[in-house]
């Protein structure tokens, strides 16, 4: 969708005219029969008060409306929203949070970490907040600074399993193989047919050499109504580590330009000629491409 640009109405305040004395009258003209007292002097008549120069009101926060509008821009134009939002309240949490995930999604994860750290010294106990906090230190590939907000996410919200599936991925960059198998099955339990947190658990056994493991839990992943690209991709590199290439290449084309597809499939080939049965570091088909993390 194309970004909308929010327009803020001028309001002019109307000037407020003063009305000058009403002059005093004249005398009726005409032959004096006798003198008559002197009339009183005419008031000095005041000049008009000239009108003060429009001005432009302090810009206001967006309404609802535009709020639900703007949750369905592109990242660049939602950064640019919600940026504004936050400059004209730093105490405003949502926008801290909506600025927080357009900027994530652009790639930017400092400056989503920063933003989303200042609105948890607002509201420390902010579920969404300390999720995507968690979301901000795991895209920079810094797992062991998320482990800490996603717990206290999971002691919030212990039935919900999107802080349970990112303290997995954050014990795995912290090396913490132990850990992170037990919060991957604890949230696919959760959720069990949760697409993300299947596709998760199953990335977590490819990049440990369960390759076939990984690939029927990533079937029933992608048979998901809410499946996303990436995990379709994730399924294409299965499939491709364990040499059927023509299948990965069926599955990657369903989501990536040709110029993408012919590079994973080199990369696919280079992995295989070289005797690698898993993916590095346990990184998704996307990342490999520059698609960022799970």
């Amino acid at each position: 969708m194309c970004p909308k640009r929010v327009l803020a109405a001028t309001v002019l305040i109307p000037a407020v005219l003063m009305m000058a004395s009403p002059a005093a009258a004249w005398p009726f003209g005409g032959k004096k029969e006798a003198a008559a007292p002197a009339a009183a002097p005419a008031p000095a008549a005041q000049a008009p008060v000239q009108p003060a120069a429009a001005r432009t009101p302090a810009p206001t926060k967006a309404t609802p409306a535009q709020r639900a509008e703007a949750r369905r821009y592109e990242p660049l134009a939602a950064a640019a929203f919600w940026g504004r939002e936050v400059e004209l309240d730093p105490r405003d949490v949502e926008a801290s949070i909506a600025l927080s995930q357009s900027l994530r999604t652009m790639g930017r994860f400092q400056d989503a970490a920063d933003t989303i750290q200042a609105a948890l010294i607002v509201d420390p106990g902010n579920l969404n907040a300390l999720l995507e906090i968690s979301r901000a230190w795991i895209g920079m590939n810094q797992g062991f600074y998320a482990i800490d907000p996603a717990r206290k996410a999971a002691a919030l919200a212990p039935r919900d399993w999107r802080p349970v599936g990112l303290l997995a991925v954050a014990y795995e960059q912290a090396q913490r193989d132990d850990e992170a198998l037990a919060a991957h099955r604890q949230a696919v339990a959760l959720a069990p047919d949760e697409p993300g947190a299947l596709s998760n658990y199953a990335m977590f056994q490819a990049a440990r050499g369960d390759l076939a493991g990984a690939e029927g839990l990533l079937r029933r992943a992608v048979a998901s109504p809410r499946a996303t690209a990436r995990i379709r991709q994730n399924l294409a590199l299965v499939v491709g580590l364990q040499g059927r290439l023509p299948e990965a290449e069926r599955l990657a084309r369903q989501d990536l330009p040709p110029e993408m597809v012919a590079s994973n499939l080199a990369w696919l080939k280079a992995a295989l000629a070289q005797g690698s049965p898993a993916p590095a570091s346990g990184r998704s088909y996307q990342s490999i491409t520059g698609g960022g993390g799970r």
